[in-house]
């Protein structure tokens, strides 16, 4: 006598890809990450946006490459950063940027020359987008959704970096600023760092914005410039280590178990 097998509704691809099973798929976007960054004790990250267009010693006529070149010392000095903010307080954080090339490859490379670790959450596109060599390897991710990846750009965010970029990186800036702005973010006090001022101050008119009623004078202050490592690490270093430090208390303090 034969037996039909019949196959469990999570071991059938077809299913599993339909569109009956997309809260699945949604749920496994996000307990699956929760499940890495649990086994690798990651609490706090630093995120990098920006262009995956711009390449390192290209020759355009905006020689658009001094930005990889920013990015990459940037995140080699925050990793040093995070290193020595440990040895202080025994709390470090990683370079997290979306897994692709571009300002996303610079920034995990940085972190590499380093020897830390760092993460990529790359996103399923038609173009650009594969994951650059320089992602850890335990946490390189793969994303279909975009806002599942969005949410865990922001989760554990204790600062946001923001190098020059098209409509994706100007969709992150944009995202991160309205949840602040509304207060939809735990953490208000979250730094978000805009890389060359001239760029930004081409692209991006905000005190129109303000003279036009559509932002408040006081949102401005939700964002900074900088132009250098120095700089940028100037601003950070104090703010994340207050903010690694009292982040998970005031969560307890708002949120009781």
């Amino acid at each position: 006598m034969t037996h039909n097998i019949v196959r469990n509704a999570y071991e059938d691809p077809d299913f599993m890809k339909s569109r009956e099973a997309r809260t699945l798929r949604i749920i496994s976007e996000y307990l699956a990450p929760e499940k890495k960054f649990k086994e690798n004790n990651i609490l706090h990250t630093v995120v990098f946006f920006g262009s995956a267009r711009i390449k390192p010693g290209s020759d355009d006529k905006f020689k658009l490459s001094k930005y990889y070149d920013a990015a990459e010392d940037f995140a080699c000095r925050l990793s040093l950063l995070s290193t020595e903010i440990e040895k202080e307080t025994g709390n470090c954080f990683y370079i997290c940027t979306g897994g692709g090339p571009g300002i996303m490859e610079a920034a995990n490379k940085g972190s590499s020359r380093t020897g830390s670790k760092s993460i990529g959450l790359n996103i399923q596109l038609p173009y650009e987008q594969y994951p650059n060599d320089y992602i850890s390897p335990e946490l390189n991710f793969e994303f279909h959704y975009f806002f599942m990846r969005k949410l865990w750009f922001i989760y554990h965010a204790k600062a946001i970096i923001v190098f020059p970029g098209g409509y994706g990186t100007l969709d992150e800036l944009f995202e991160t600023l309205t949840l602040v702005q509304t207060r939809k973010l735990e953490k208000l006090n979250i730094p978000i760092l805009l890389y060359d001022k001239s760029f930004w101050d081409e692209i991006i008119n905000f005190p129109r914005l303000v003279e036009y009623g559509m932002i408040s004078e006081e949102d401005l202050n939700l964002f900074s410039y900088f132009s250098n490592s120095d700089e940028g690490i100037s601003i950070l270093k104090p703010k994340l280590k207050l903010i690694m430090e009292n982040i998970h208390n005031y969560l307890e303090l708002k949120f009781p178990i």
